[in-house]
């Protein structure tokens, strides 16, 4: 591992998880030397009751930037796993002059104005669930299917049930709200995209990253062979890879 000079990690959890999902992660950042936060965003583990129709996708992101201003961080080696692609590529763009790199784990990549619902359209059949439900802005976690694919692509019993203590309902709006990337700033920030490529679920098609990033240099693209909770199933693995990152 290279402990040359000391990082700072922020690892941002995707939709309906907490920031407990990277408990096995952040041990091992740490122990190599590196500073790490995992916020749990808005509505989520310590801040489930905060849930509500009106917590969204500017939200998620007022909360990322809110913590990198309070802790004063710098040089921030950003990762957001799934939805949580939305949220960084919307920081980056917010405070480009913290961030050092953006990492994406199996993780959205927007274009400027899209929602979850233009990255993702198979997202479309949990917001119409949720339409025809008591809360139609409560929008459950996926459903345990199956192996391989699981729960988030977790499949070994303890594992899921570890994995069950952290999710919680998201809010529709964090779905629908489109994301503002406008600040030409942000195409300076170098970009790592990790692709799971263990087992995907039916219906869901990954966006290709394209060939070349904003800032005209070749895209960085690995693959980890894992479900899409990586961080659940190979953390040391995963690890690896966002230490190379970074």
């Amino acid at each position: 591992m290279n402990t040359s000079h000391a990082k700072v990690y922020v690892l941002v959890h995707g939709a309906w998880h907490s920031g407990h999902v990277w408990d096995r992660v952040a041990p091992l950042l740490t122990g190599a030397g590196h500073r790490v936060f995992a916020p749990s965003l808005t509505g989520h583990g310590e801040k489930e009751h905060l849930l509500g129709p009106d917590v969204g996708l500017d939200t998620h992101v007022a909360d990322v930037v809110a913590l990198l201003a309070e802790e004063e961080l710098t040089d921030v080696v950003l990762v957001g796993h799934s939805y949580a692609g939305m949220v960084i590529s919307a920081v980056a763009h917010q405070v480009p002059d913290r961030i050092a790199g953006l990492v994406h784990v199996d993780a959205m990549v927007p274009d400027d104005g899209e929602t979850v619902l233009d990255v993702m359209p198979a997202t479309r059949h949990l917001l119409d669930l949720a339409a025809a439900s008591a809360d139609p802005w409560r929008v459950p976690p996926l459903p345990e299917r199956p192996a391989p694919a699981g729960l988030f692509g977790v499949t070994d019993p303890a594992d899921a049930a570890w994995l069950r203590t952290m999710l919680s309902d998201e809010s529709a709006r964090c779905f629908q709200q489109p994301v503002r990337l406008d600040n030409p700033a942000a195409d300076a920030i170098p970009r790592t995209h990790i692709h799971c490529v263990g087992s995907t679920p039916e219906g869901v098609t990954r966006r290709p990253v394209p060939e070349t990033q904003p800032d005209g240099t070749p895209s960085r693209v690995w693959e980890l062979r894992s479900g899409h909770d990586c961080m659940v199933t190979v953390p040391e693995e995963l690890t690896e890879l966002l230490l190379k990152a970074g």
